[in-house]
């Protein structure tokens, strides 16, 4: 990467104390682990609409497609107030460059999904999403997002990250002209990564590239663009990655000894049972395409999407 990837975060994770009742939510893994390699851009929503630190508790009440803001003690609605707010700064985040955002799970303002809504009845629906974070999910619709609590999920995690380091290569391939040329090289190194997450994506995009020369460069990368963050929005699977396993053999049928092709087959066998992680075929596929010298899957991303040090497909 020639600059770290910028992602919008919930402040609070970070270990500011900002939170209503003056505290944090710190996360050791967003903060230390993947702050190694993203630069955040932190939003309290509370405190930047001008709410003091300490501050009274607030929660969701009323219809959970369209919930009031209200402080739980004095009920003082604070919705339109939020919401104004809201609506200014996504407005200044599109100057930020995100490749994504971490939200804060339950909150009233950043929670993405399943936020406490309080009916009529005065009992809680688990239904509702933080005004916030509906206005940043609105106005960003294909950005990948998360919240630190699905990010204990592996499987979460690793889409996640995969998904923001994927955008910000793609941004990369952006600086300078627009040319069909860049958008192959682009393409073709990401190929197998797109079939892991969606074959009918892959399947259009192989496409519209081979079909680009008849377009604007400008329709055609912004309709490249909309393609590549719908299918990184899509998890991938462990039948998914098989296919793309199984596919990555077909490349070293002519070097392949029969002991290493039986090996391999039992690695993919493996993995697919879940009795070892995708890491382990991964691992082997890298071995061999160093040792022949394989020329076209030693340019795709899916063996190498994300530093080897943040130990992702260790677990998935």
């Amino acid at each position: 990467m020639e600059e770290r990837i910028r992602l919008g975060v919930s402040q609070c994770l970070m270990g500011d104390s900002v939170r209503f009742d003056g505290g944090h939510k710190l996360d050791h893994f967003i903060r230390d682990t993947l702050g190694a390699y993203v630069e955040f851009v932190p939003v309290c929503p509370e405190v930047e609409c001008g709410l003091g630190v300490p501050r009274e508790a607030m929660r969701l009440e009323g219809d959970p497609e369209s919930p009031r803001l209200v402080t739980v003690r004095t009920k003082v609605d604070l919705t339109d107030r939020m919401l104004a707010w809201a609506r200014q700064r996504v407005r200044e985040l599109e100057k930020e460059d995100l490749c994504g955002f971490i939200f804060k799970s339950k909150s009233p303002s950043s929670g993405m999904e399943r936020v406490k809504v309080y009916t009529e009845s005065g009992m809680p629906v688990m239904r509702g999403v933080g005004l916030f974070a509906q206005a940043f999910k609105t106005h960003f619709p294909l950005l990948p997002v998360e919240d630190e609590g699905r990010l204990h999920d592996p499987r979460l995690r690793e889409n996640f990250i995969e998904s923001i380091f994927a955008l910000k290569r793609w941004r990369e391939a952006l600086n300078g002209k627009k040319t069909i040329g860049r958008l192959v090289l682009f393409h073709t190194a990401n190929k197998l990564l797109l079939l892991s997450h969606s074959q009918q994506h892959y399947r259009y995009m192989g496409k519209l590239v081979a079909e680009g020369k008849g377009l604007p460069s400008a329709d055609l990368y912004r309709r490249y663009e909309v393609q590549l963050l719908e299918a990184l929005g899509l998890k991938p699977s462990v039948k998914k990655h098989v296919n793309v396993l199984q596919h990555m053999m077909g490349y070293f049928k002519k070097v392949l000894s029969s002991d290493e092709k039986q090996e391999l087959l039992e690695v993919i066998s493996s993995y697919y049972q879940g009795l070892t992680p995708l890491i382990v075929p991964i691992t082997l596929f890298n071995h061999y395409v160093r040792k022949y010298q394989e020329p076209y899957l030693s340019q795709q991303t899916y063996l190498n999407p994300h530093p080897t040090a943040l130990k992702l497909r260790n677990h998935v």
